[in-house]
């Protein structure tokens, strides 16, 4: 038995609980372990990966699943194209987070991308990765690529006006990832933009967490003329679903349509989810989700 309970003996066999999200209180996914491949304590956060039969290898921090390969490139894709492909030319990249890889890994695919820097606060994470996810960890490998292991935080406050793009690829709102949604996150993030700049962030789960994502969207219309939710499927996050925040510094910018279709297909063949047509998809919401994003969006 180790840390929080996460193994649990079914008939001598080894099995993950997943106790660490918002909701593992009301429900907990479980994953068996065919083996581990690795778990140690860093200096900010435990660390497990294992194989599973259908999931194939898998990632977890703090007794969540981060991803799993059989479905990471539903959300990796997710977050990295959807707000490239709204920027209208999206030059300089800054990934807050991200340790596994995934998002390096995506946003570097981009032919408009010629600088990515990363800030991933915890370094072994990405040592893990490297070694146990390769599939993800490549990532880390391109040339356009320039990673720091420090606060993500201190980094955006630090640099104003240099990226197109930033992506806050984070945990769940506890412990240390509870900053990146407050409020004066966004701000930092605001004036680390260029003039039509534009962020997408990790925004939780609509099945589980609607009173949450409509906090969000209140704090960030405060600070972003124009902010939507997109939505992707992902089999082994407990909802199977999960959302993106995406907000522009312009007040005119179409967040369903896909720019650079042309260039886009040069690098189609290298993806596995994401598509021109996903994209429109993702902001198509169910009915009870939009009314009451409607609802704050109406009443800033």
């Amino acid at each position: 038995m180790t840390n929080n309970e996460q193994f649990k003996n079914h008939d001598n066999e080894d099995w993950f609980v997943e106790t660490g999200v918002l909701n593992s209180d009301q429900c907990r996914l479980t994953i068996k372990i065919g083996r581990k491949l690795i778990e140690k304590q860093s200096k900010y956060q435990n660390i497990l990966a294992f194989e599973n039969e259908k999931f194939g290898r898998c990632l977890v921090l703090d007794d969540a699943i981060q991803c799993t390969e059989l479905d990471e490139c539903s959300y990796q894709e997710m977050i990295s194209f959807l707000p490239l492909n709204i920027h209208p030319n999206p030059e300089r990249v800054l990934i807050i987070g991200g340790g596994d890889g995934g998002v390096a890994r995506e946003v570097a695919k981009h032919p408009l991308v010629k600088h990515v820097v990363q800030c991933e606060i915890d370094s072994e994470v990405v040592k893990i990765s490297k070694k146990y996810l390769p599939f993800m960890g490549v990532g880390f490998e391109n040339e356009k690529l320039k990673l720091f292991f420090q606060d993500g935080y201190e980094y955006v406050r630090n640099h104003k006006n240099e990226f197109d793009v930033i992506i806050t690829d984070s945990s769940d709102p506890k412990g240390p990832a509870t900053t990146l949604y407050q409020s004066e996150y966004y701000q930092a993030l605001y004036e680390c933009l260029r003039h039509d700049g534009i962020i997408c962030c990790q925004a939780e789960s609509y099945w589980f967490d609607l009173e949450f994502i409509k906090n969000l969207f209140h704090k960030v219309q405060q600070i972003f003329p124009s902010l939507a939710y997109a939505s992707t499927a992902v089999a082994s996050y407990p909802s199977g679903q999960i959302g993106f925040l995406i907000a522009s510094k312009s007040k005119t910018v179409d967040f369903k349509h896909a720019k650079h279709q042309e260039k886009f297909q040069k690098i189609a063949e290298k993806l596995r989810y994401y598509s021109p047509e996903m994209h429109s998809s993702a902001f198509i919401l169910p009915m009870f989700v939009q009314r009451q994003l409607d609802q704050v969006l109406n009443n800033p």
